[in-house]
């Protein structure tokens, strides 16, 4: 499968470079300094305009549901937004 540009969705990748140029100066190679997100706000927030679904996640929910129906009797899944630690 090509890859495409993530500048340009409707050209191919071409390794130019152009998606690792700093924002804030083009003479700079990105090393996620992160300050082209400090704006001084309370918190910071991405819009999403398009959801991109390539087919494959409800493959991927019907695999984990079969791996979790595995699991032995009393055997727990690691839930990662636990605050609990699973023991070990």
């Amino acid at each position: 499968m090509p890859k495409y540009c993530v500048l340009d969705e409707g050209k191919l990748c071409d390794d130019c470079g152009e998606c690792s140029v700093c924002d804030l100066d083009p003479n700079k190679i990105c090393d996620n300094c992160m300050k082209c997100l400090q704006t001084g706000a309370d918190y910071n927030a991405i819009e999403v305009d398009e959801i991109i679904d390539d087919g494959t996640g409800s493959e991927a929910y019907a695999q984990l549901r079969r791996d979790l129906e595995e699991l032995a009797d009393g055997e727990q899944p690691f839930d990662c937004f636990s605050r609990k630690r699973p023991e070990e």
